[in-house]
């Protein structure tokens, strides 16, 4: 997986994408991530990339040829074109199923937008999607192009030590991931379930299977919607709900 990200703050997101695992994944060469100053593809000495918005309004517009320029470049030296993905608060929300499909593709370039925004022709002619991180505005689409590039480099193989390691968790099977322990046994006066210390494979899998439904059902019931679920599991979360309903009683 090859992830290029053009932004006016290259350094902001190499402190976080050059440390821990994808740090690591990098070096390994298990991933390449290259984040590319779009001033350098400004036209003029004070490397300007932005400009008043045609119709007035407050704020500054990113200019389209810059960022055209920089993201041929990037075609021309990876040897192919990277899905582009424009990190934006009118893009569609990332979610587990959405970083699936775009672990499909061999290289992604993001795009992060800053002050009003981006001149509407470059968006419409070399935009593949918009993607936004939640229902909110940031100052600029740095930080939600490194949460993307984490999110999206960790199902990589090869960057984790395993796909169980993210097969498992909250989101990726449609379900919050079950509750974790660790030592000590005791603490607080809380016990680690007994389960957990048996030894027995096939009971602490099923353990894990039916805490991950009753947390889910618990905390985000909406995603019960579209998980995978047999009938027991379905009858065990119908009898949570009447039980937490009798007691609210």
């Amino acid at each position: 997986m090859k992830i290029d990200i053009i932004t006016l703050f290259p350094e902001m997101c190499e402190a976080v994408l050059g440390e821990s695992i994808i740090g690591r994944a990098r070096k390994s060469g298990a991933i390449e991530v290259n984040c590319h100053q779009l001033r350098d593809y400004a036209f003029d000495k004070h490397r300007r990339v932005d400009d008043a918005p045609y119709g007035g309004g407050m704020g500054m517009l990113m200019m389209a040829e810059p960022i055209a320029l920089c993201f041929e470049d990037i075609c021309k030296k990876n040897g192919t074109r990277p899905h582009f993905i424009y990190m934006s608060p009118q893009g569609k929300v990332l979610d587990q199923e959405k970083l699936k499909e775009l672990a499909k593709y061999d290289s992604v370039c993001l795009l992060c937008g800053h002050y009003e925004g981006v001149d509407e022709r470059l968006i419409e002619e070399y935009i593949d999607e918009e993607i936004s991180i939640g229902d909110y505005v940031l100052t600029g689409g740095e930080l939600p192009a490194v949460v993307l590039a984490d999110a999206l480099s960790r199902m990589v193989p090869g960057v984790l030590s395993s796909d169980e390691c993210f097969e498992l968790e909250s989101h990726y099977n449609g379900l919050l991931e079950y509750p974790q322990y660790t030592r000590p046994q005791v603490w607080h006066g809380r016990e680690v379930p007994e389960v957990l210390t048996s030894g027995h494979h096939k009971n602490i899998e099923q353990f894990r299977r039916i805490e991950a439904i009753k947390r889910t059902a618990k905390k985000r019931p909406d995603m019960l919607q579209k998980a995978s679920l047999t009938d027991k599991e379905r009858q065990l979360i119908e009898d949570a709900e009447k039980e937490t309903k009798t007691v609210k009683e």
